[in-house]
């Protein structure tokens, strides 16, 4: 899998699909309640903020978990920085992320602030210290030497990047997690559970957002 730039189609005009992957970067739904619904209540955020907290993610996308996260962090009253890091093989333009982005008019002013300053790579907004490192999740997440108190695991489906779930990076992103420390991710397909599992983390099926029955939440004990 080399690096390369996303390629995509617009659904409905502001829809973003994923040409590679052929599966839309966000619910056709509400993509801003799925984040909601899976990455933050998941993993019970923002009751766990606390100054220092540290989240990472696999696939970046439109920055649309990132925003999320950030905005709650900041409407919750937290003052120090956020850490973020996310790991993405294919980033999307900052042009495709501003057309994606205008989908969620709640998050306009923290889009805007991140758009003014993103130039790919890493950016430091004062209550966010953000990182994006791009390439195969397979080879950058093992040379990574930082902990997370919170995983946000969202490849496309595993039913068409198989690549993203596999025991091997299971088992990394369990390596990279602090005691204590959960992660989330919409899916609930067996095996993403077993690699969670067989990883070291208490796995869970719990309510999915909107059409999808279930989706999984993760404890590292």
């Amino acid at each position: 899998m080399a690096d390369q730039r996303a390629e995509l189609t617009w659904r409905d005009g502001q829809i973003p699909v994923s040409d590679r992957f052929d599966d839309p970067y966000f619910s056709l739904q509400n993509g801003l309640e799925e984040t909601r619904h899976v990455f933050l209540a998941g993993n019970d955020l923002p009751a766990r903020f606390a100054p220092g907290f540290r989240i990472a993610e696999l696939g970046f996308g439109t920055g649309l978990n990132m925003l999320t996260v950030w905005s709650a962090w900041e409407i919750s009253g937290q003052t120090t920085p956020l850490s973020f890091t996310s790991f993405e093989a294919y980033p999307m333009g900052r042009d495709d992320m501003a057309r994606a982005l205008d989908a969620f008019p709640d998050l306009t002013p923290w889009a805007e602030r991140f758009l003014s300053a993103w130039q790919g790579g890493a950016c430091d907004l004062s209550t966010l210290r953000l990182e994006v490192i791009e390439g195969d999740a397979r080879k950058t997440l093992p040379a990574w030497s930082g902990q997370a108190d919170a995983w946000f695991l969202d490849g496309f489906s595993p039913a068409k990047n198989p690549e993203l779930w596999g025991s091997d990076l299971m088992q990394q992103v369990a390596d990279h997690t602090a005691k204590g420390g959960t992660a989330a991710t919409y899916t609930a397909a067996g095996f993403v559970r077993r690699g969670l599992a067989d990883a070291g983390f208490t796995v869970a099926r719990a309510l999915g957002y909107g059409r999808k029955r279930h989706m999984t939440r993760a404890v590292k004990e």
